[in-house]
């Protein structure tokens, strides 16, 4: 809810043909390809990289990062797709 992302469960129901960011479970990185992916950040309570700057809001607010449809869930990798199939 707090980042411009879209969720992805599994790693298995990963969009091949998706453009921006997706939140995926840590278990992605047993299977992580640099070739195929980007790594823009991880997500837990806050930004691990804090790449947009959203952690002052975070922290002010008392936001979890990782918060879907206001329930926090686990961290999560964000990726980028490098190749998008259409």
């Amino acid at each position: 809810d707090n980042y411009n992302a879209i969720n992805v469960d599994r790693t298995e129901q990963i969009p091949m043909d998706y453009t921006g960011v997706m939140g995926v479970p840590i278990t992605f990185l047993h299977k992580y390809n640099p070739r195929q992916f980007e790594i823009v950040d991880g997500l837990n309570r806050y930004t691990v990289l804090d790449v947009a700057g959203l952690n002052d809001n975070a922290v002010k607010n008392h936001l979890h990062m990782t918060e879907i449809g206001g329930k926090s869930t686990y961290f999560r990798v964000l990726i980028k797709n490098r190749k998008v199939k259409k």
